[in-house]
């Protein structure tokens, strides 16, 4: 039986024609959206991550600026957006897999990964793991070790509901029939964006399209449930992560929000101390998801950092 997604992507339509992308699937081992936002070659191509509960639309207010200069990919992880996981696991590790398979078989050769929250965990895993394929790195807001702190209190509250079995499922289902599509994708902004009055309604619109295509699919919340506690048990246990992080000799952008609600700029403040090598940047009264809030910052500031790696050139 024909799923809501493959129905969708068999029709020819591309949630991102505003921003100039096209849609693409590739079989790695499951099928594998993605989007071709075009640009010039010559330099290092770009892929963009996107986080839990994201899509290939969390960079679409960037990638026509960063396709001015190079060629841009964005991906769907598996589990998320239009890339059903089909049986796949949607955990980190099984999801950096995939992105280094993804670079392998799609990009061709290395490649500049931008991984935006659980994305940068999962672009710092694949790095590691094959740093042949990664000719530099940008860490925006990325999943990071917690400083000795108290968290958000919504944020604590939301993920150890979804830590818990059954629980963490029955809180999914009654926010899906509790709210409508649009309303999901305005709860995202919510939480994700320090301002949420900045949100473009173009990136809403195509955000409740893209949630009422996953409401058709019948394990989404189990896959999302997966990688989120899969994210928070390589958390709990960060030694391994961070020794992860230490051993990437990429070059390295850190791009953060100073009112992150769900990575505090304190863990970004950490990481920037224990790898001085790295560039940081704190963008201030900026939320977890910069390159969806003020994309013409983000986009120079991102720039800016090839230009001086000479990862990109005039």
């Amino acid at each position: 039986m024909e799923s809501a997604v493959s129905a969708e992507l068999a029709d020819g339509s591309t949630l991102t024609h505003p921003w100039g992308g096209t849609s693409n699937i590739t079989d790695l081992g499951g099928d594998v959206h993605w989007i071709d936002f075009g640009g010039p070659s010559g330099a290092p191509p770009i892929v963009l991550v996107h986080g839990l509960g994201g899509s290939h639309l969390n960079w679409v207010r960037v990638a026509p600026t960063l396709a001015a200069r190079t060629r841009v990919y964005a991906l769907d992880l598996a589990g998320f957006g239009l890339t059903s996981a089909r049986g796949r696991h949607t955990g980190v590790d099984a999801n950096a897999a995939l992105l280094n398979r993804f670079l392998d078989t799609v990009v061709g050769e290395p490649a500049v990964l931008f991984g935006n929250s659980m994305g940068g965990m999962v672009s710092a895993m694949s790095t590691h793991a094959s740093p042949e394929s990664v000719a530099g790195l940008v860490l925006v807001d990325p999943a990071l070790p917690l400083p000795v702190q108290l968290p958000d209190l919504t944020v604590a509250a939301q993920f150890a509901l979804y830590s818990m079995p059954y629980v963490g499922e029955q809180v999914l289902g009654f926010g899906r029939r509790k709210m409508s599509d649009r309303q999901l994708a305005a709860q995202m902004t919510r939480l994700c964006f320090a301002d949420p009055t900045r949100a473009d309604p173009a990136v809403l619109d195509a955000g409740a399209a893209l949630t009422a295509i996953r409401r058709g699919e019948p394990t989404q919340d189990a896959e999302f449930l997966q990688a989120a506690r899969s994210l928070l048990m390589t958390l709990a246990r960060p030694a391994s992560y961070r020794k992860t992080l230490r051993e990437i000799a990429t070059q390295t952008l850190l791009i953060h929000g100073d009112r992150d609600r769900l990575v505090p700029v304190e863990a970004a403040r950490a990481a920037a101390a224990a790898h001085p090598h790295w560039t940081t940047i704190i963008l201030g009264d900026t939320g977890h998801t910069p390159q969806l809030e003020i994309p013409d910052e983000f986009s120079r500031h991102a720039l800016a950092w090839l230009d001086r790696t000479g990862l990109i050139t005039s």
